[in-house]
């Protein structure tokens, strides 16, 4: 008897319905899994045979044949265990349910558990765009299954207790959201806050404009002055992020495995800081079959590279595109897969290899060679599509001894959101635009007009500096950004010009 049940693959961050179709036929007894399945696909059996039997069932002792549809999709992972049991006991005649409408997905244990896998949500919002109305996901993925509303979640516990309510002699009641699922929308943050950051005031005012607009920012200083402090302050005054973004992160942290059971929803801006020692692939995405990377883990938040020339050079180079194209596509014998990678950078560095180079306090034992030799580890191309450089001197003994608090990070959230509420009112109509770093030429040039005034310090600028076009696009971008900090439409002169001091004194 021939019986289907389906299941979802994993492309990228993207479902595709998989039919798992189950043939038992007379003959030896023989389990056979075809499809492309890989390893732990094929380690399957073993799985589904104990966990059937396990539960109370009859593993037919005949010869089972398992087809993984469409054939050409590699399968990976153990999210089809489910459905190939549930196939199994429908064409043995053990379970009689219609299943045509319906999606399985979990890990077997032995003892007929269904265990977590990764990607729940992303595979459940393509079962619901398929138009399929029942999902059956382990217990401990309700939660996350249950943010998209557009389908019918039922936590399952075991495959037994799921057999039963399939043959109706038992109901599993579908899974309800409660309010502590919902989006917090007070973000939070406790890698610090900018309150306990003593003195830096120029720096810290560097911050609040990369907050406001999304910009890239690089702090230069010697060891010690503050600059890996300044950076983990940072998430504390982004604005709050919206519900598209956060299913979108949460999606992205499923099928890394990165989303916690208790936490089915990520809320909060990430900040991820990955070790100088970092690999290419692990930082932009790769492997056999793609996963997502460091760039993309850090969507809608702030990665943050602490000794930026300490990193490898081809490391490095492999941000260009997706600084410019705000994505990451990875190419394999299999195909292309595009994983998103809006985020903002943050970079730290010395100036050079024992790091006081320029200090007033500490002599520099570098030599002009060295220092030039440490500071070319960073590329011309990579450096223009940084908006923001920063020097973070050291903090005389006034400062961080004085009695005096900053502005807390709660202060500073509040003009960074009035300044992003202009942004998300000026780019309505742009579903690809967000905030003023995500603009296009044309964008630009419709929002970045200056005032005549302005307009003769920006091309002193330009040919003082020999920026590149990009460069002046992003001074322009920056401009906007303080402008609307001050709460004003028309790009002034003194905006133009905290602009141009964001900018290195050499290129």
């Amino acid at each position: 008897m021939l019986a289907k049940a389906l299941s979802c693959a994993m492309i990228g961050l993207e479902g595709s319905v998989v039919e798992a179709e189950v043939d038992i036929a007379p003959g030896l007894p023989a389990f056979n899994i075809v499809g492309l399945p890989d390893t732990a696909v094929q380690e399957a059996k073993e799985r589904v045979r104990a966990a059937i039997r396990n539960s109370g069932f009859e593993f037919p002792m005949r010869r089972i044949t398992v087809n993984l549809a469409p054939a050409d999709l590699k399968k990976a992972g153990p999210s089809y265990d489910l459905s190939i049991a549930i196939g199994i006991l429908s064409s043995s005649g053990q379970i009689t349910a219609d299943i045509s409408q319906a999606v399985f997905l979990g890990e077997l244990s032995l003892d007929g558990g269904i265990k977590h896998v990764n990607g729940v949500l992303p595979m459940v919002g393509h079962a619901e765009g398929e138009g399929i109305g029942e999902v059956y996901v382990p217990a401990v993925d309700s939660k996350e299954a249950s943010l998209l509303k557009g389908v019918t979640v039922y936590p399952a516990g075991t495959l037994g207790e799921l057999a039963s309510h399939l043959r109706g002699q038992t109901s599993i009641a579908p899974y309800a959201g409660s309010d502590e699922d919902e989006l917090s929308s007070e973000p939070s943050w406790d890698g610090g806050d900018l309150a306990y950051v003593r003195g830096q005031e120029h720096a810290k005012r560097a911050l609040e404009v990369a907050a406001a607009g999304g910009h890239n920012l690089l702090m230069s200083g010697p060891p010690g002055s503050g600059k890996t402090l300044l950076a983990r302050s940072l998430p504390s005054i982004l604005p709050a992020m919206s519900s598209s973004e956060s299913l979108d992160l949460t999606k992205i942290y499923s099928v890394a495995g990165l989303l916690p059971s208790d936490t089915p929803l990520v809320a909060h801006r990430p900040f991820r800081a990955p070790h100088y020692t970092i690999s290419h692939a692990g930082l932009v995405g790769g492997g056999r079959l793609p996963r997502p990377g460091e760039v993309t883990l850090s969507h809608r938040g702030v990665l943050f590279l602490d000794e930026l020339p300490e990193f490898g050079h081809n490391v490095l180079e492999v941000l260009r595109q997706p600084l410019e194209d705000r994505v990451v596509t990875i190419s394999r014998a299999q195909g292309s897969v595009t994983f998103p990678a809006n985020f903002m950078l943050v970079a730290a560095m010395n100036p050079c290899y024992c790091g006081y180079y320029g200090d007033p306090q500490r002599q520099c034992t570098c030599s002009a060679g060295m220092v030039d030799k440490y500071q070319k580890r960073i590329s011309g191309p990579l450096l223009d599509r940084i908006d923001i450089f920063v020097e973070v001197p050291r903090v005389e003994y006034d400062k961080l001894t004085g009695e005096e608090v900053g502005e807390s990070s709660a202060q500073v959230r509040e003009r960074v959101e009035s300044a992003r509420s202009m942004q998300r009112e000026r780019f309505e109509d742009s579903s690809a635009v967000r905030s003023n770093a995500d603009m296009g030429p044309a964008e630009v040039w419709e929002h970045c007009k200056l005032a005549d005034a302005a307009q003769g310090l920006a091309r002193a600028a330009m040919d003082q500096l020999h920026l590149s076009a990009r460069a002046f696009h992003r001074t322009l971008k920056l401009s906007r950004t303080i402008a609307d900090l001050a709460g004003e439409e028309e790009i002034g002169v003194a905006h133009v010009a905290e602009a141009i001091q964001y900018r290195p004194r050499a290129t």
